[in-house]
């Protein structure tokens, strides 16, 4: 299983990035997905996350400005954030709670990371 950020990029203070992360591989079955964030000097944090029935939690710092979704039939999901703060730098992990087949346990994955810069 690999999971495939993409998205990050540079913007404004006030702008908006959508970010991706598709799931591959051997799949039966996909629970909770997540984004985490890490700046510099700063412990990894939950940013999102969504449950397999599209219940969603955010941390209280992009409470308001961030959305996450999934597409199940595409195994993806998607964080549209927008008002983007300067605070909101930092690399961007994905994870997805993944089951690989019928009897399998289910294993968490991660994405390699996209960077998230807002700046003037």
């Amino acid at each position: 299983v690999q999971l495939q950020a993409s998205g990050g990029g540079l913007v404004q203070p006030g702008g908006s990035l959508r970010l991706s992360c598709a799931a591959s591989g051997s799949i039966f079955s996909i629970n909770a997905m997540g984004w985490y964030r890490q700046a510099p000097g700063k412990e990894r944090e939950l940013v999102a996350a969504i449950s397999s029935g599209g219940s969603t939690t955010y941390g209280d710092s992009v409470k308001g400005r961030f959305t996450i979704s999934r597409d199940n039939a595409k195994n993806t999901e998607y964080l549209q954030m927008n008002s983007l703060k300067p605070e909101d730098t930092a690399v961007y992990y994905c994870n997805t709670d993944i089951r690989e087949g019928p009897q399998s346990q289910v294993f968490r994955y991660w994405g390699q990371g996209t960077q998230v810069t807002v700046s003037s």
